[in-house]
């Protein structure tokens, strides 16, 4: 990955994440070990070439075994190239892949530009989708990406222009987007209240919300976004985003353990019908990187794992035993086999992220060599066979390790790794 400037706040953060043994949401590059070689070749082989295919991947990966981790390696990935993504988790009580209107909703409320990734300490609050939409204005009548607050006449008309140009865009997606431009436009004699509102509400045809018959009387739609149309609005939003300047849109799917299981028969069959559509047709989304993650029940499960759907296995296939490469269809993280210097070479890491989240505590904080004992001692500790992964108690141990050394408070390694097992457990 390529190095980046770490900021206080951005450092604070991620410590503040580890503390409680979670993987932060941005920042995982500073302190990852051992992915390197998969995510050069998902930058090299499929990022970098986005805007020209549509692919669908997926990623198996036990419960700890760095899931969430890796997603943000292909976040960090993603902002650098140029691209969109979207974290969707599939859960059956917001986004079931059974209901994928739903997921869609989800799409758009998650979706999150480059400069949002790279400036989010600054630009304050603002609706995810929304700056999607008003960097695209900006971009299609300045070439820049950036947050508008006001715009004349003849820019608007050279962004709509080259909107209804774009023929695989639906014209419906199209009239909300050129509704919601027109709110800048500088001629406006609209109170900024006024404003705000209707933006929120031209917003809501994205997510699914409102009466179709509202919708038609004031904005001349003729539907809304809706389960009979889902898919092919995800065909106009990856369009939309390429049109828009970007390189294209990655979508992390990121699905519950056992989700499956819970599903009634019919919605399971529901839901791997709608992922066998979304395989057989992403070569024809250019622009497009879906994503899916999920743990090994997905494959194995004789009740609702995919080998009950002979089509969607054959297409998908199964793990495989050997370190993931980013040409191969699963990526399996399971295979990963981390030992004991790559542990102490991440807490090291950690350590150089706490110093900078915490630069007045510098000279109260252990050297390396402490830290290196101190992971030693934890993995000593840990039962091999425990349910928790060694990862997520190291993380939270060395935090806690850290901020004993910053308050002045003494606990042996064994206080540390019980006081952590026991937070844990109690989540």
């Amino acid at each position: 990955m390529t190095e980046t400037h770490l900021s206080m706040i951005d450092a604070e953060n991620i410590i503040e994440q580890l503390r409680r043994g979670l993987p932060p949401e941005y920042g995982v590059q500073h302190y990852s070990v051992g992915y390197d070689q998969l995510i050069e070749g998902i930058k090299k082989h499929h990022l970098k070439k986005i805007e020209h295919f549509g692919k669908i991947r997926f990623v198996n990966g036990s419960w700890g075994s760095g899931k969430t981790h890796f997603f943000g390696l292909l976040r960090e990935a993603a902002a650098e190239l140029n691209c969109l993504v979207a974290n969707v988790q599939l859960t059956k009580e917001e986004s079931p892949l059974n209901k994928f209107e739903r997921v869609f909703y989800t799409m758009i409320r998650r979706i999150i530009t480059p400069t949002h990734h790279h400036e989010r300490n600054t630009i304050g609050e603002v609706n995810l989708f929304e700056q999607v939409l008003q960097e695209a204005l900006s971009y299609l009548s300045s070439g820049e990406h950036k947050l508008p607050s006001e715009i004349v006449y003849s820019d608007f008309d050279t962004a709509q222009q080259k909107l209804y140009s774009d023929s695989s865009i639906d014209i419906d997606f199209k009239t909300i987007v050129r509704l919601y431009w027109e709110t800048y436009l500088a001629t406006n004699e609209e109170e900024p209240i006024a404003l705000q509102e209707k933006r929120a509400r031209l917003l809501q045809w994205f997510g699914g919300e409102g009466k179709l018959t509202d919708f038609r009387r004031n904005y001349g739609v003729s539907k809304m976004v809706d389960k009979t149309n889902a898919k092919l609005m995800l065909r106009s939003l990856a369009s939309f985003v390429k049109l828009s300047g970007y390189q294209g849109l990655v979508i992390l799917f990121d699905e519950a353990e056992q989700s499956y299981s819970v599903m009634r028969k019919s919605s399971l069959k529901d839901a791997h019908n709608n992922l066998l559509t979304l395989i057989n047709s992403i070569n024809e989304v250019p622009g497009l990187l879906l994503i899916y993650a999920t743990t090994p029940d997905f494959y194995n499960d004789d009740k609702h794992g995919i080998k009950i759907y002979g089509a969607l296995s054959s297409r998908i296939g199964q793990p495989s035993n050997t370190a993931p490469r980013a040409l191969e269809t699963v990526w399996n993280l399971d295979v990963f086999d981390f030992n004991l210097e790559v542990y102490q070479e991440v807490a090291i890491q950690v350590l150089g992220i706490y110093t900078t989240s915490q630069p007045d505590f510098a000279d109260e904080l252990p050297g390396t060599s402490e830290i290196e004992q101190f992971v030693a001692e934890l993995y000593d500790e840990h039962p091999r066979l425990s349910p928790v992964r060694f990862w997520r108690i190291m993380m939270a141990s060395v935090i806690k390790k850290l901020d004993n050394c910053v308050e002045g408070v003494e606990e042996s390694t064994e206080e540390i790794y019980d006081d952590r097992i026991a937070m844990m457990r109690e989540e």
